[in-house]
């Protein structure tokens, strides 16, 4: 029997920004890289449970350039190579062109294969009912349907979009009569009754040519545009793919192609879109309470507490979510905690640099975190990666100030270098350039005090 998975890519869609889950979930540290559940972030949990069933040197990712350094450290930590698995966008465009931009790369070198598309960031619990309806998507797929996972719902979510099916096709799969938007409260009920109606999961499977097909048939200047920016990926400028249309793959295609399926699905699935979606998947203790973190819960029952560094103590709480990081903290009622994108929205229009980063910020050569900053004077703390090195170059007038804290780096000024360990320091002077490198197999960590003006 010939492997049914040979030519199948999956493909993840890691460029959304996670708004409803701020202030954990950032513009410059989306949902996808955050380990929410168990040691694990999403996008490494999305890798871990497609592994056992497709190959994974044929999975793509798709993401933000700003995110790729993090995406390939993620990937290296639960041992898959990165090297050509990850497709940058210059800015974000919706799902339809970055599911083209994947596909057009992948078919530069297997004509025949078959994509499973997946968000990054969402989460499921039964993991061999997935691998069961994965397999029969692929062989839906195979036969040249456009297939979509339809997700049988639970109750009256009117956060997401919906699908409704019509007859049987082929191995549990039905015809698509029409996708439907995020209804209201009492729409939402009838479509839990009627049976056949679906949560829209942004999930899907196909055979690459078929895709490009009804893409040539319906975004034909898309593809064309597309097309000439995969020619010349390397150099593609953000002006060039912000001329790309900001159109998600269910208005491009799968609405009006007559080749769309919709497999039912019931295998635990969420998006974790909100605060109240991972309070509603996370197990709850003996008071139905998640609590991550420092904490202590007095009278504290229904609610979602989660801890980034500091202590936080509660009481006479019910059904309310409190997240603390260094430098914010979010309380609503659990109920109505996905409002907090409008908040997201006022920080962005006030140009409050915690809509977009932390204090923590992730680069290629480790990470940088502020730990005061005042007038003239910030101190940071300063991680660099085993086999990685910072250069930078101190602005005049000022100096900056060195402390080793952990570990062992070589400094480079002026092409003199010297050693410095644990306890040991340096200070230089303005318009000098430095370079720190760690040759070590441990990360270093170092304290730096600029000192401008």
């Amino acid at each position: 029997m010939p492997d049914l998975t040979e030519n199948v890519y999956a493909v993840l869609l890691a460029g959304g920004s996670g708004t409803r889950l701020w202030p954990v979930s950032r513009k410059l540290y989306p949902k996808q890289l955050v380990k929410f559940i168990g040691k694990n972030s999403l996008v490494q949990s999305t890798i871990k449970r497609l592994s056992s069933v497709l190959d994974t040197e044929k999975i793509r990712i798709v993401c933000g350039k700003e995110h790729f350094h993090e995406t390939a450290r993620h990937m290296a930590e639960i041992g898959v190579r990165s090297e050509g698995k990850i497709i940058c966008e210059p800015c974000g465009r919706n799902t339809a062109p970055a599911i083209l931009l994947a596909l057009l790369n992948i078919l530069k070198s297997n004509q025949d294969a078959i994509l499973c598309v997946f968000p990054a960031d969402h989460v499921i619990r039964d993991i061999e009912s997935f691998h069961n309806k994965l397999n029969s998507a692929i062989r839906l797929a195979n036969k040249g349907y456009l297939v979509t996972f339809g997700i049988k719902p639970n109750y009256p979510e009117t956060g997401y979009g919906y699908l409704e099916g019509a007859g049987e096709i082929f191995d549990g799969a039905l015809a698509i009569k029409r996708f439907v938007e995020k209804p209201d409260e009492k729409t939402a009920e009838k479509y839990v009754k009627a049976e056949n109606f679906f949560w829209n999961s942004g999930m899907f499977a196909f055979m690459g040519s078929v895709m490009i097909e009804e893409f040539r048939k319906y975004q034909p200047e898309l593809l064309k545009i597309m097309e000439d920016i995969v020619a010349k990926y390397s150099s593609v400028t953000v002006d060039e793919y912000k001329r790309l249309p900001d159109i998600s793959i269910d208005y491009a295609i799968m609405e009006n192609t007559d080749k769309g399926v919709v497999l039912p699905s019931d295998f635990g699935w969420s998006d974790i879109g909100s605060w109240k979606s991972l309070y509603d998947f996370l197990p709850k203790d003996g008071d139905n309470n998640v609590i991550d973190g420092d904490i202590i819960a007095k009278d504290t029952k229904n609610c979602f507490i989660m801890s980034g560094e500091r202590l936080i103590a509660t009481n006479h709480l019910n059904r309310i979510v409190v997240v603390e990081t260094p430098d914010s903290v979010f309380v609503s009622d659990l109920d109505n905690s996905r409002d907090v994108k409008s908040i997201v929205d006022k920080l962005k229009e006030k140009k409050r640099k915690e809509y977009r980063k932390h204090k923590t910020v992730q680069h290629s050569w480790g990470s940088l975190t502020v730990l005061e900053h005042e007038d003239d004077i910030k101190v940071e703390r300063l991680v660099i990666y085993p086999d990685s090195n910072l250069q930078f170059k101190v602005k005049k007038p000022g100096l900056q100030h060195l402390i080793v804290v952990k570990g062992h780096v070589k400094i480079t000024l002026n092409m003199e270098t010297e050693w410095l360990t644990r306890g040991e320091s340096k200070i230089f002077f303005g318009n000098e350039s430095v370079k720190i490198d760690n040759p070590e197999k441990e990360p270093v960590c170092i304290i730096r005090v600029k000192v401008e003006g």
